[in-house]
C-alpha cells in the first residue's frame, strides 16, 4: 500500500520514522511518500519537501513567511492528489495538516489518521470539529488524551509514548561519564544541560538566559544540546571554552550524563523525566505580565510541561514568559543540585510518569492498528463494488 506522511518539524521526523519503520515490518509492500526530514528519508521512500522549509514559529515570523507557507501548502495538496496514496497520515503540526485533511478527505476520500495529536486539550479545542469530520482515528501517545477525545464523543486509540522506545533502544545507553566527555573533548567537570528548543526563535530568547542563569555554578559545565536541522553558527556566540560547549546528535547521551537540566518546554522535559534528569522548565516569550495572563486565559490545563501534564500534578518547576528569569532559573537550579528532598521527590514523580505511559511499543502498536484499518477497508470496497 501507499502512504504518505507529513511532519512539520523535527520531532515529527523522528516519530514517523520510527512508524514508517513499524508499517514496513507489517506491510512488505509499502511504500512512502512524505514531508518530514532526514530520519524518514533514512527508512526509505520520497521526501518531498524537508521540514527546515516549513517550520515557521510565531504570528510575525508565520507573517513574514506567508507567501512560502501558502505555496508549500497548495503543493502538498496537488501532490498527494497526484500520488493517490491509499492513506495520509498525520504528524502533529496542525496548523498545516489539519487543512490538507480537509481537502484531501472531499477531493480523494481515503483514509486519514493522525499519530500524535495535535495538542487540542491545551488550545483551540474547536479544532476538535476539524478532526471529527476530516481524521478517521487518532492514535493517541499521551494517556491523559484519552479522555479529552471522549468528551467529544471521538474515536481514540492509546498506543502508548514512541518516547519511551525511543529511549529504551538508544545507542549508548552504557556510556560512562568519562567515555562521553572524551568523545566530545571536554572537561572533567559535572554537567547542566541545555535544552532551548528546536527552533531558531526560541533559541534566541531562551538561551540566553540559560546561560546567565546557570553560568555561576562554577563547579560545572554547561553543555547546549543541538537542536536536529539547526547549524551550527546559530549557537557559536554562545560558546566558551571550557564553560560552554555544544554537542550535537546526542542529546541523550547528554542528558544520561547529565547532574540538572534547563528545559524548554516540549518533548525534551519528557526526556529529561524518563533519563531521570532533575529539570526547570522555562519558556520565554516578549510581552511580560500582560501576555501571560493572556496566555493563561487561553489554555485550557494547568501545566505546560509534559512532565507535569502526565502526572497531573506539579513535578517540576514551569518557568513560563515573564517568571523565565536568570534569577528565577538559577534559584530552582540550585534547589535541584543541593536539596536532596527537592532532588527526591522530582525522582518519585518521574517514577509516576513512566509507569503511566506504559511499556515500550508504540510504533509497533500504531502501525499494527494502521494496516488492519487499512486492510478491512480495503476488504469492504470490494464487497460494496462486487455488491454493486
Amino acid at each position: 500500500m501507499k502512504y504518505y506522511l507529513i511532519a512539520g518539524e523535527a520531532s515529527g521526523d523522528l516519530h514517523a520514522s520510527h512508524l514508517m519503520a513499524a508499517i514496513a515490518q507489517e506491510d512488505t509492500n509499502a511504500e512512502f511518500r512524505f514531508y518530514g526530514g532526514d530520519m524518514m528519508s533514512a527508512v526509505g521512500g520520497t521526501c518531498v519537501q524537508h521540514y527546515r522549509e516549513m517550520a515557521y514559529m510565531g504570528f510575525t515570523e508565520v507573517i513574514a513567511h506567508l507567501r512560502p507557507i501558502l505555496n508549500n501548502l497548495h503543493n502538498c495538496k496537488r501532490d498527494i492528489e497526484a500520488w493517490r496514496p491509499d492513506v495520509l497520515i498525520l504528524i502533529d503540526y496542525p496548523s498545516f495538516n489539519l487543512k490538507v485533511a480537509r481537502h484531501i478527505k472531499l477531493t480523494l476520500g481515503i483514509p486519514i489518521y493522525y499519530y500524535i495529536s495535535p495538542k487540542l486539550w491545551a488550545w483551540k479545542e474547536y479544532r476538535i470539529k476539524s478532526i471529527r469530520r476530516y481524521v478517521d482515528k487518532v492514535f493517541s501517545i499521551l494517556p491523559f488524551e484519552v479522555e479529552f477525545y471522549r468528551r467529544h464523543n471521538y474515536n481514540i486509540h492509546y498506543v502508548g509514548n514512541p518516547t519511551v522506545d525511543e529511549l529504551a533502544k538508544r545507542s549508548h545507553s552504557n556510556e560512562t561519564f568519562a567515555q562521553f566527555i572524551s568523545h566530545h573533548h571536554l572537561p572533567d567537570k559535572p554537567i547542566i544541560a541545555l535544552l532551548a528548543g528546536s527552533r531558531r526563535a526560541e533559541i534566541r530568547r531562551n538561551l540566553p538566559r540559560m546561560i546567565e542563569a546557570a553560568y555561576g555554578f562554577t563547579d560545572y559545565q554547561l553543555v547546549i544540546a543541538g537542536a536536529p536541522g539547526i547549524e551550527v553558527d546559530t549557537y557559536t556566540p554562545y560558546l566558551e571554552e571550557g564553560k560552554v560547549s555544544v554537542t550535537f546528535n546526542a542529546t541523550y547521551r547528554l542528558l544520561a550524563q547529565s547532574s540538572a537540566a534547563i528545559v524548554t518546554s516540549g518533548t525534551a522535559t519528557l526526556e529529561a523525566a524518563l533519563l531521570h534528569v532533575p529539570q526547570v522548565v522555562c519558556y520565554a516569550m516578549p510581552g511580560g505580565a500582560l501576555i501571560y495572563n493572556i496566555f493563561k486565559r487561553w489554555l485550557k490545563v494547568r501545566y505546560v510541561s509534559l512532565v507535569n501534564l502526565i502526572a497531573d500534578r506539579s513535578v517540576v518547576t514551569e518557568l513560563l514568559v515573564h517568571h523565565c528569569t536568570a534569577e528565577r532559573i538559577r534559584e530552582e537550579l540550585n534547589f535541584l543540585l543541593h536539596d536532596k528532598q527537592v532532588h527526591n521527590r522530582v525522582t518519585e514523580g518521574y517514577n509516576e510518569v513512566a509507569q503511566r505511559l506504559g511499556a515500550p511499543g508504540a510504533p509497533q502498536r500504531a502501525a499494527r492498528c494502521i494496516v488492519a484499518e487499512l486492510s478491512k477497508s480495503g476488504i469492504e470496497n470490494i464487497r460494496r463494488v462486487q455488491d454493486a
